[in-house]
């Protein structure tokens, strides 16, 4: 790093504002590289330690993303993938006619990405952050069980201005419980049994 800074440092001997953008397009270009290239936006905590870093620990407004009055996060970690929620994603994008990370023409929904959201027995799952009352009024919501059928439902319910049940939306299943109820573990554990140390 320090020849780097040396080769910048020459480079942009009279163009302060040149020495400042090469070496922040170089410190980008290195976090960048320790990630696999269809995970780069897994890097975006320590670039945004680089910005707050570059503009004394503040970081301006218009750095942060727009969302819709409804913002759904698709979880994408393994659990959830291997269940279904890039097909999920997809239906969303393609039911509401956007990309990821826009916002649909009415204000109204956007779509993201979240990593782990802690629930992977329940996979797959969404996300709802509720924005409709305002920021006093936000509600952040986890549907689990979710099919790319149900997800559409979630949203036209949300369009209508109703609020879909959150949690589980499988028919069968109690919270994370198996479908079907428990099968172990239905009565009283039995006490533990200890080995008499001093008949030995």
């Amino acid at each position: 790093m320090r020849s780097v800074f040396r080769r910048f440092v020459k480079f942009s001997a009279n163009h302060p504002l040149r020495f400042m953008y090469s070496l922040t397009l170089y410190q980008v270009k290195e976090i960048l590289s320790y990630y696999p290239s269809n995970y780069k936006q897994s890097a975006v905590i320590p670039l945004l330690d680089l910005a707050q870093h570059q503009h004394g620990g503040w970081l301006h407004v218009s750095a942060t993303n727009v969302v819709g009055k409804y913002h759904l996060l698709v979880c994408g970690t393994t659990p959830c993938m291997i269940r279904g929620s890039r097909d999920i994603e997809s239906v969303l994008l393609d039911h509401l006619g956007v990309k990821r990370g826009e916002v649909t023409k009415d204000g109204f929904f956007s779509v993201g990405e979240m990593e782990c959201m802690g629930c992977c027995v329940n996979a797959p799952m969404i996300t709802v952050e509720d924005y409709s009352n305002g920021s006093q009024g936000y509600t952040y919501n986890y549907f689990v069980y979710v099919t790319p059928e149900k997800v559409v439902e979630i949203v036209e319910k949300l369009r209508k201005g109703e609020k879909p049940p959150h949690g589980t939306q499988h028919p069968k299943r109690i919270k994370c419980g198996p479908e079907g109820g428990n099968t172990r573990l239905l009565g009283e554990p039995k006490p533990l049994q200890f080995r008499d140390l001093d008949a030995c």
